[in-house]
């Protein structure tokens, strides 16, 4: 299987980090460009223990239906998601948050693999890991500006619009 690891630090509380990465809304706005949309979305708009949500996006010029699941949930520290039907053969995102001198440490763990044998482990090697780590670390600005953003306001007793 292909696997990264991304990390980065975020100016902003654990609870207030881990909290927006549940955050479905935020999800589809770090992901706006690819035309990403919820087909089953979870409840309340937020994903918790055993949420499932069908994903719809384009990418290379393909439509793909992605269904996850969301499970372990251990809230401030992690969780994870996984395929559970989609174009991947297998895929797993697990998703730490850890304590740090300036915020919070958030520690990506993306493994997956492609469908088709020897072919789709040569995609994977030289084409799609990078690709989805870009994907995840783009989510990850999102997530880090709209962290950053309410613990500054949290600091200066604003509340940010809904």
């Amino acid at each position: 299987m292909a696997e990264f690891v991304l990390e980065r630090v975020i100016a902003a509380p654990r609870q207030t980090v881990f909290a927006l990465a549940l955050d479905a809304g935020l999800h589809l706005r770090s992901m706006a460009r690819y035309g990403e949309t919820m087909i089953e979305a979870p409840d309340g708009g937020v994903f918790t223990e055993g949420s499932t949500v069908t994903w719809r996006a384009r990418h290379f010029g393909i439509p793909f239906r992605l269904r996850t699941m969301v499970y372990d949930v251990d809230a401030p520290s992690g969780f994870r998601d996984r395929q559970l039907s989609g174009p991947f053969g297998a895929f797993l995102h697990v998703h730490s948050f850890e304590e740090h001198p300036v915020g919070t440490m958030l520690r990506d763990t993306v493994s997956f693999r492609s469908p088709l044998g020897p072919i789709g482990r040569l995609v994977d090697q030289v084409f799609l890991r990078e690709y989805m780590r870009r994907l995840i670390e783009e989510r990850n600005d999102h997530l880090a500006a709209e962290a950053e953003a309410e613990a500054e306001a949290e600091v200066h007793g604003r509340t940010l619009p809904a």
